[in-house]
């Protein structure tokens, strides 16, 4: 039996980071390669186990991801858009398997990704749960039953310190209500509503945001309509859902061919 395939996370000293270090630790069908953290970081040249507390792990940290990539068969990335675009050009090149989950990604980082992907897998996904996305599916059903005489409210909920708006989940269930509806989200998109803003627009996909204490994740669909209401829901309580649908979607790569794949992919769905 050949060597387990070698992870390498990005972003290690974050929350997120540690989670996924953690994930690939406790499985047995994958081993950590190395962790790459931003330059100068204390760890660096510190074995991660002991920088995050514990025992060591054989795994130097570094900050040179050009190195540790060389010997990867898998990323793991939930940094940022401007980081993850670096990291899916040398994941390209070193022909390992990318799996992103920043969001708040621009037309000028996509394009990027886009480019990479030519040459690698990337498993793109602003949620790698297993429920969250089972809820992109039932939205997209939902929607393709109901007409536009039902209101579309995606309304959700996060800790003080994320960055971005709506959640990347946020837009990925609206990009599923509008497919549904054989619409573009673009164009149906209402969000940041805000003083005298008139009617409500038939067919629009409605956003609303909530920040504020330790909220891991929380995102409803709301399909409103005369005298009914229809909410589909999903709660993240553990951050390590995440990090365990992030090493399940790199494993699920290994044998895929270069291109854009989304945690759907991955899951059948």
């Amino acid at each position: 039996m050949g060597e387990l395939p070698g992870m390498v996370v990005t972003g290690a000293a974050g929350r997120m980071g540690r989670l996924l270090i953690e994930a690939v630790l406790a499985s047995d069908k994958a081993r950590l390669a190395g962790c790459v953290v931003r330059p100068g970081h204390a760890w660096v040249g510190q074995d991660v186990g002991v920088a995050m507390g514990a025992a060591p792990v054989g795994c130097i940290a570094t900050d040179d991801p050009l190195e540790a990539f060389a010997r990867a068969q898998g990323i793991l990335d939930f940094t940022t858009p401007d980081a993850s675009v670096e990291f899916a050009a040398l994941a390209a090149q070193a022909r390992a398997v990318h799996v992103c989950g920043s969001t708040g990604f621009e037309a000028h980082h996509l394009a990027r990704l886009e480019a990479a992907a030519r040459h690698a897998v990337i498993v793109k996904s602003g949620n790698t749960s297993l429920g969250l996305n089972l809820l992109l599916g039932l939205t997209r059903r939902v929607a393709a039953a109901l007409d536009a005489d039902w209101d579309i409210e995606i309304v959700e909920a996060h800790h003080r310190m994320k960055v971005d708006a709506p959640s990347g989940a946020a837009l990925m269930l609206g990009e599923a209500a509008a497919e549904g509806r054989g619409v573009s989200l673009d164009e149906m998109r209402d969000s940041g509503r805000d003083g005298i803003t008139g009617v409500r627009r038939r067919g629009a996909i409605g956003f609303s945001s909530i920040r504020g204490g330790s909220i891991v994740g929380e995102h409803d669909v709301i399909f409103a309509g005369e005298g009914e209401r229809i909410s589909l829901g999903h709660i993240a309580a553990d951050r390590g859902i995440f990090a365990r649908g992030g090493l399940k979607a790199a494993l699920w790569g290994q044998d895929k061919k270069p291109g854009i794949y989304s945690m759907l992919d991955v899951l059948g769905l």
